[in-house]
């Protein structure tokens, strides 16, 4: 049995499809399982395939990428998507993670780092390109910007819960935990779990019964 990392790569540019295809097949723990122009396709081979994580573009022809992330995650509510986009415009970055993606990350990055956003997310994490992180409208809303697994480990936090805890509850590993620990953090600009509790009670980010 393979340890590689199995991924479905959509995207309608073939040229781009291949690129990538090259570019993680050099990593050597990664592995290419399929490929799909479209959502109709991307929907079929998710089924047919089970990948590990699935890469998919925002703008696809018919079904949009958003459209295919929901369908497939209807069906594999367990499925790392992670989606690729020319776009980091906040809207769409939230469509995304709403829609249940655990990444955003740029197609025309400097860096792109879709090795290491796969390992990521394949592993549970959600990743988010720099550029969007930065986004300011990402922070300060309603719930901060932070996903619904973030919000979920916060409300655990708040009650007492250890990341050992928190992660024999999610099934999750300590370290998954300990990354979304940091990354809600840093979301919130907060550095001590004291003022972490007080800031989600004080805005209503959990339940308090």
């Amino acid at each position: 049995m393979s340890d590689k990392i199995s991924v479905l790569l959509v995207d309608d540019h073939s040229l781009v499809r291949r690129g990538f295809r090259r570019m993680l097949e050099d990593e050597g723990d990664l592995q290419v399982s399929g490929e799909a122009s479209n959502g109709e396709d991307a929907v079929r081979l998710a089924r047919e395939l089970h990948p590990d994580v699935i890469v998919m573009d925002c703008a696809l022809p018919a079904m949009s990428g958003l459209a295919a992330v929901r369908l497939i995650l209807e069906e594999f509510p367990k499925q790392a998507i992670l989606m690729l986009s020319m776009h980091s415009e906040d809207t769409l970055v939230r469509q995304a993670l709403d829609a249940g993606a655990r990444g955003y990350i740029l197609k025309n990055a400097d860096d792109l780092g879709l090795g290491s956003a796969i390992r990521r997310v394949a592993a549970g994490e959600i990743v988010l390109a720099p550029e969007v992180s930065r986004a300011p409208s990402l922070k300060g809303e309603r719930n901060s910007g932070l996903t619904p697994r973030e919000l979920e480990i916060l409300q655990l936090i708040v009650e007492g819960n250890s990341n050992k805890a928190i992660a024999d509850r999610l099934s999750l590993s300590a370290n998954t935990v300990a990354v979304h620990r940091a990354n809600i953090m840093d979301a919130l600009g907060i550095h001590k779990t004291a003022e972490l509790v007080v800031y989600a009670i004080r805005n209503g980010l959990v339940n308090i019964s």
